[in-house]
């Protein structure tokens, strides 16, 4: 039997960064791109290679562009260290699997290092197959526990929960990552939330840029830690947008959210600005120049926000193009059978 998986790419309408970091957030899954996983039983532990793990080039431009786009480090430590955590998940849970064998493999379309969650998604499609493959049940916010487990402790990438509880939900999410509440319940308040259709949101990310989500997270971090006021400031205002978005959306007032998703990625300038690249800027310039709205996905590569009318997204669509900047519609996700193939 051969076990399908999926995952998609995910954005953060509002409240990033501050998923790391006790705050709140919305974001969602969309299926315009996604990371499918295979794993079938097989006489040895076979983990298959992936167009990112190649290591045989045309020549050392080729080899330099593919360290652009993919990094020094190709799907397969995805996929171990996914089987790693979940072996010792299981483990301490008292399960006992069993001792057959299987080969792992997949495939992903979702443009990487650009803040759209692509090696979440991998992960969180390999521990679907295994959870399958072994019969082991995983609510999907301990499923979002699991995989950031992975990034965190397997790889060392710094990482909030956000990315994670959209994938493992497979809809639209409002996020409460209150501390003490998840201390005493080890996962955050989650609430499925409505994104209706004719709300217009684009994406928009870079095709000339990647870069590691830890780049952001390893200053703000430390800046966190420190107890710098106007990081700790920030949070609190991430947080009450993310509230008031929700609010706007359960309303359907729509003509509140440009001015909140903008305010989003302002007051990131104001205590990352040093962590945001030129061309990272003036994606968000470009769309603003345009009449959008716009503020990351995630941490830098890719932004979202809202249009007004087909006009403005054509031209958005001209203008990001010059700019070697590819502009879509996300299709959202808002059910888990998408999931399994």
């Amino acid at each position: 039997m051969i076990y399908k998986t999926r995952a998609f790419p995910r954005a953060a309408l509002i409240g990033n960064p501050s998923d790391g970091y006790n705050g709140k957030t919305i974001a969602f899954v969309f299926n315009n791109y996604h990371a499918d996983v295979q794993l079938y039983e097989s006489p040895e532990l076979d983990l298959m290679p992936s167009l990112r793990d190649h290591s045989t080039f045309d020549s050392i431009g080729h080899l330099v562009n593919d360290v652009r786009q993919y990094g020094y480090y190709g799907g397969i430590r995805l996929l171990k260290a996914a089987i790693r955590r979940f072996h010792d998940h299981c483990r301490a849970a008292g399960l006992t699997l069993h001792d057959r064998n299987f080969t792992l493999r997949y495939h992903t379309n979702i443009p990487n290092r650009l803040g759209l969650a692509g090696s979440s998604a991998i992960i969180t499609a390999s521990i679907r197959a295994l959870c399958l493959f072994y019969e082991v049940e995983l609510s999907p916010a301990h499923l979002a526990n699991l995989v950031l487990s992975v990034e965190r402790e397997e790889l060392g990438i710094p990482a909030g929960l956000q990315d994670r509880v959209a994938q493992a939900f497979n809809h639209p999410v409002y996020m409460d990552f209150d501390k003490a509440y998840m201390d005493q319940h080890q996962v955050g308040r989650y609430e499925y939330i409505d994104i209706p259709d004719d709300l217009p949101l684009y994406i928009a990310y870079r095709t000339d840029l990647a870069e590691g989500s830890e780049i952001l997270h390893s200053r703000l971090r430390s800046d966190y830690d420190a107890g710098d006021p106007k990081v700790l400031a920030a949070i609190a205002e991430w947080s009450d947008l993310a509230d008031r978005v929700r609010d706007a959306l359960t309303a359907r007032d729509y003509d509140r959210l440009p001015a909140l998703i903008d305010r989003n990625f302002d007051l990131r300038c104001e205590v990352c600005s040093s962590a945001i690249s030129p061309k990272n800027r003036r994606m968000v310039e470009l769309a603003r120049a345009c009449g959008a709205s716009a503020k990351f996905t995630g941490s830098g590569g890719a932004i979202i926000g809202t249009y007004h009318g087909a006009e403005m997204l054509e031209k958005m669509q001209q203008v990001f193009h010059e700019n070697h900047i590819e502009v879509i519609v996300p299709q959202i996700v808002r059910d888990m059978k998408q999931a399994y193939l």
